[in-house]
């Protein structure tokens, strides 16, 4: 049975605590980005190493398999996102299809150690991004094709949550 895509705005998580999973944007200090995205990262190896990593709990909620194959992909995703706020003007970020891209991406039958590889690259290579904002940059813009509105250090926070999240979606400590 497919997963019900999210189509949820999260962007309220910069405004008010997730109630799943205690993620505090106000908390965030910006600086502390590349840290806390390698610590989170550091977590999956072990999750991706469990017997039933590519179980799904029910037929509604992805494997942890799923999410890390989505987490990998958010950091690459948001990597690029952050070189197009620096480089460009207030730049429109392109709407990005999470469940269609786990499903052409095939998510469900990836391999978990090499999930957990690139997962760790990805995270490493997001990191290196956000720390290598210049002071003077984090405040520059960009829009979600949807609306909202991000400066670098909101993204960041908002990025954040979303691999803090996932991370708790599968019981990872």
């Amino acid at each position: 049975m497919p997963i019900v895509p999210d189509t949820s705005d999260w962007t309220w998580v910069l405004e008010r605590p997730c109630p799943a999973c205690g993620f505090r944007a106000s908390e965030v200090v910006f600086g502390d980005l590349p840290g806390l995205i390698r610590q989170n990262a550091a977590a999956w190896p072990a999750v991706l190493d469990r017997a039933d990593a590519a179980l799904r709990p029910d037929d509604h909620t992805w494997s942890p398999l799923e999410y890390a194959a989505h987490v990998r992909d958010v950091c690459r995703l948001f990597a690029e996102r952050l070189h197009r706020i620096l480089d460009e003007e207030d730049p429109l970020l392109d709407n990005w299809d999470q469940d269609a891209t786990a499903i052409f991406e095939r998510y469900d039958l990836q391999v978990p150690r090499t999930v957990a590889g690139e997962l760790t690259a990805a995270a490493s290579g997001v990191a290196d991004a956000f720390a290598a904002v210049p002071a003077d940059a984090s405040h520059r813009t960009a829009r979600r094709s949807d609306g909202p509105s991000f400066t670098v250090e909101t993204f960041g926070a908002y990025f954040l949550h979303d691999i803090v999240h996932h991370r708790h979606d599968v019981g990872a400590a």
